[in-house]
C-alpha cells in the first residue's frame, strides 16, 4: 500500500485532513456494509475538499471499464451502470497514466468523456481526478468537482491522493470480502438446487424399484413341490438363478439410491445423541445386518473387553456399515475382512480392515472428500460412503482415519471417547 503523502498546509486545514484521514481508516473496521463504506468515503471527501461533487470508479476485474461504484452530485441511479473505457475520458486517463489530472474548465477540455446517463457537461466546471493503486495495481479512480470554476491547488492534490492512497486498500480488502461472500452465496444457492433436484429424482426412483422388486419376488415364489420331485429341475434352478441375480441387482440400486441420498442429506438435521454405548453389542448388530454384503469375504469379528464409547449409537451403526461396505468393493473375493475393538489412551478405536491393495500416503485425507475414489480392479460404487462416514463421526465427535494394513491392506479406525472398560 502507498504511504498517504500530505503536504504541509495550515494548522487548521492541515488538523482537518488529519481528522478524515482518521475517519476513513476508522471507518473501515466500523462499517456496516460495503455501501455504507463508499457512501461515507465519498460524502467526506466531498467536504475535505470542499467540492460539490465525489464519484468513486472501481476498475472491473477485466480491466476493460471502469464502473461507478459511489457518488454524491450525480445520478446515483447510474452506480453499477455509469462505465467508462479504460485509457478514455479524465477517468480512464487518470487510470492508465495512474497519475493526478486536474482540468480547470471541464467545458474546454477535449479530454473530458461524456458517459450516457450522466450529462455532467451542463454542471460541472473544474474537476481532479486522482488513482487508487494497490500493491503495485490501478484498482479505481476518486473524482472531485465543483459547478463554478477552481484552480486546484498542489496541496488540494495531495490531499485527494493521501485519501485515495489511504481508500485503495480499504476499497480492495471490501471489494474482495463482497465478492467472495457473493460467490458463496451463488455455490449455496447451486448446492442447494443441485441436492434439492437429487433428493427429489432419487425419491421418484423409490416407488418404481418398490414395484419392480415385488413383481421379482412374484415372479420367483415357484409352488411348492410338497413331497414331489420337479418335472424340469434344471429349469427350475435356472429361474431362481435368474430371480436371485434380478434381485441383487434390485438390491444394488436400492443401495445406489441410499448412496447418491447420502451425499446430498450426510448428517440429519437433528443434533446427535452422544450416549453411551456398548461398542459390542453395535458391532454385533451391523454384523448381522451386512452379512448378505459380506458372503463372498470371510469376516474376523475379534472378541475384546466389554468396551462403552460415547456415541450416537444409530450414527456409528452408519459409519460402520459404510466402512464395512468400503472393504467389500476393494478387498477380492474370499479374502478376510477383519473388524476389531480395543481402548487406547481413553479411546474406544474400532477397527475395519481389509486384504485389499492399500491406500497410498498421498490418497489417505483425499479419500475421505465427497465423490473420490481410487480407480481399481475391484472398486465400485459412488464415492460418497467414507464421506459420509467421516461427517457422521464428526457430527458425533468421532475421528475417522485410514492407515495401513500387515501385510498389506487398508486399516480404518473410529475413535469415540471410552467410558469405561469393564
Amino acid at each position: 500500500m502507498v504511504e498517504p503523502k500530505i503536504e504541509a498546509r495550515s494548522g487548521p486545514d492541515q488538523l482537518e485532513q488529519l481528522r478524515f484521514l482518521h475517519q476513513v481508516a476508522r471507518l473501515a473496521t466500523t462499517a456496516r456494509t460495503w455501501d455504507e463504506l463508499l457512501e461515507t468515503v465519498v460524502d467526506g471527501t466531498r467536504d475535505a475538499l470542499h467540492a460539490d461533487v465525489t464519484s468513486l470508479y472501481l476498475l472491473d476485474r477485466d480491466g476493460a471499464y471502469l464502473t461507478l461504484a459511489a457518488t454524491n452530485g450525480l445520478d446515483r441511479y447510474q452506480i453499477g451502470r455509469a462505465r467508462v473505457p479504460f485509457g478514455e475520458g479524465v477517468t480512464g486517463r487518470v487510470a492508465a497514466s495512474r497519475e493526478p489530472l486536474v482540468i480547470p474548465d471541464v467545458r474546454s477540455d477535449r479530454r473530458f468523456l461524456w458517459v450516457r446517463g450522466i450529462d455532467q457537461r451542463r454542471f460541472i466546471a473544474s474537476m481532479l481526478s486522482v488513482p487508487l493503486s494497490w500493491n503495485d495495481q490501478v484498482v479505481g479512480v476518486l473524482n472531485v468537482q465543483t459547478e463554478r470554476e477552481r484552480h486546484f491547488s498542489d496541496a488540494d492534490v495531495a490531499q485527494l491522493q493521501a485519501i485515495a492512497d489511504l481508500l485503495a486498500g480499504i476499497v480492495e480488502k471490501g471489494r474482495q470480502q463482497t465478492e467472495a461472500e457473493e460467490r458463496l452465496e451463488q455455490l449455496r444457492q447451486i448446492d442447494e438446487a443441485r441436492s434439492e433436484l437429487i433428493a427429489l429424482v432419487t425419491h421418484e426412483l423409490r416407488t418404481p424399484l418398490a414395484v419392480v422388486r415385488a413383481y421379482t419376488e412374484l415372479l420367483g415364489d415357484d409352488p411348492p413341490l410338497e413331497g414331489r420331485e420337479s418335472r424340469d429341475p434344471d429349469r427350475r434352478a435356472q429361474r431362481q438363478a435368474w430371480h436371485d441375480a434380478a434381485m441383487e441387482q434390485v438390491e444394488r440400486l436400492d443401495r445406489l439410491v441410499d448412496s447418491i441420498l447420502a451425499s446430498v442429506r450426510i448428517v440429519p438435521a437433528e443434533a446427535a445423541e452422544v450416549t453411551p454405548t456398548d461398542v459390542e453389542a453395535t458391532v454385533a448388530e451391523v454384523v448381522a445386518s451386512i452379512r448378505p454384503i459380506v458372503r463372498q469375504h470371510h469376516l474376523d469379528v475379534r472378541p475384546g473387553l466389554r468396551h462403552h464409547a460415547m456415541a450416537d449409537a444409530p450414527r456409528l451403526r452408519q459409519i460402520l456399515e459404510h466402512l464395512i461396505e468400503n472393504a467389500v468393493k476393494y478387498a477380492p473375493p474370499e479374502t478376510t475382512i477383519t473388524i476389531d475393538h480395543a481402548l487406547v489412551e481413553g479411546f474406544v478405536r474400532i477397527g475395519v480392515t481389509d486384504q485389499g491393495p492399500g491406500v497410498p500416503e498421498e490418497w489417505r485425507e483425499r479419500i475421505f472428500e465427497p465423490y473420490a475414489r481410487r480407480e481399481t480392479h475391484t472398486a465400485r460404487g459412488s464415492g460418497i460412503g467414507l464421506y459420509a462416514a467421516k461427517r457422521l463421526g464428526e457430527s458425533m465427535g468421532a475421528r475417522l482415519w485410514v492407515e495401513p494394513a500387515d501385510p498389506t491392506g487398508a486399516r480404518f479406525v473410529v475413535a469415540l471417547p471410552a467410558v469405561a472398560a469393564v
